[in-house]
């Protein structure tokens, strides 16, 4: 049993995108927490903080290690965050005096968040093909019918002709802008977390700033000062999710309305009624709406976990965690169902 609709056995199937599930998976945010200790092993080898030999034995182990799951999660319930039993597994495996300069100048908030900022580079390029898909069949969209006129509503009540081109603009208008957001994003401001006990790199002395900008040159995100209080990149990326599912949940509610009434347009592949074997549901259109409406809410706890107290805030950030990978699903499940809707149009237009 799951609580979550985005992996529900039968409710994801639907409303979930397993492309981007695949980045918020233990996998893969223990493969980008042991990329992260494993450069910056490398990056403190460059500058003397640690030795040649350590870094390399460091980066062998985190090169292939499977951690226990088990006791992670054990150990989470009781620290509040996975790392501390990570590192001790990890040097446990390690051995020798190389353990101890495992992780050396961290802290836990540095593996979470720089892991964090490595999967979501790779969740805005998926987005980002996906946006230049579905503006590629809206255009064809317009191609197709285009020039066929289109009632225009006003507050629900009929206004005056116009033509498909003009509501398929609506719909299309705002992706490109999204997409070009997203794509700045991914190559410019993900930004490398790394600021020790209290964001002052205090262990590394005079070699902080040249060892962090050899850390994030590694993992190529951007060099940062720490921002561990200071969550503004995860709000604007909550933003324009939002904004992505927002759009997609306006072009839902057009198709919707238009099956209502049933003239203007034809759709293929609607849902089946176990009481109406006549009918055939928008449920592609309706689950947008949902997806938009489900975003649009999430949205206003991001803005809530950028309350963090003092130099840290446990509860801001686990917040943090409850919310942004549901959005980013919504969003990717939204793009995902938008295109599905492109394709069942059969008709648009008198």
């Amino acid at each position: 049993m799951t609580a979550s609709v985005f992996d529900h056995p039968f409710l994801s199937g639907l409303l979930g995108d397993e492309e981007i599930a695949a980045f918020f998976s233990v996998d893969a945010d223990v493969r980008a927490m042991l990329s992260f200790e494993a450069a910056l092993a490398k990056a403190e080898a460059e500058h003397g903080v640690i030795s040649n030999v350590a870094a390399a034995r460091i980066t062998e182990i985190c090169g292939n290690f499977l951690p226990d799951v088990l006791a992670l999660r054990r150990a989470t319930a009781t620290d509040g965050v996975v790392i501390p039993e990570l590192v001790r597994q990890l040097r446990k495996a390690i051995g020798g005096d190389a353990a101890e300069k495992l992780h050396f100048g961290a802290t836990s908030q540095d593996v979470i968040d720089t892991s964090l900022m490595l999967r979501l580079t790779s969740v805005c390029r998926l987005l980002c093909g996906r946006l230049d898909k579905l503006r590629a069949a809206f255009e064809e969209i317009n191609r197709q019918w285009g020039t066929s006129p289109l009632m225009a509503k006003t507050r629900m009540q009929a206004a005056i002709a116009i033509r498909v081109s003009d509501r398929v603009g609506a719909w299309s208008a705002p992706l490109a802008s999204y997409e070009d957001r997203l794509e700045r994003m991914a190559v410019v401001s993900f930004p490398l977390q790394f600021g020790g006990a209290a964001g002052t790199l205090e262990k590394l002395g005079d070699k902080a700033s040249a060892v962090r900008a050899a850390l994030a040159e590694h993992l190529g995100l951007a060099d940062h000062p720490q921002w561990q209080s200071q969550r503004t990149t995860i709000a604007d990326l909550a933003h324009i999710l939002s904004l992505i599912s927002g759009s997609l949940g306006k072009f839902g509610q057009d198709i919707a309305l238009l099956a209502q009434a049933g003239d203007e347009i034809e759709l293929s592949g609607g849902g089946g009624s176990s009481a109406m074997p006549h009918k055939q549901n928008p449920v592609t259109a309706e689950a947008l709406v949902a997806l938009a409406r489900f975003n649009a809410v999430q949205l206003s706890g991001i803005h809530q976990s950028m309350v963090h107290e003092q130099e840290r805030s446990g509860a801001a950030w686990t917040l943090e965690w409850m919310i942004l990978p549901q959005m980013a699903i919504a969003c990717g499940a939204s793009l995902r169902l938008a295109s599905t809707l492109v394709g069942q149009i059969k008709r648009l237009g008198s």
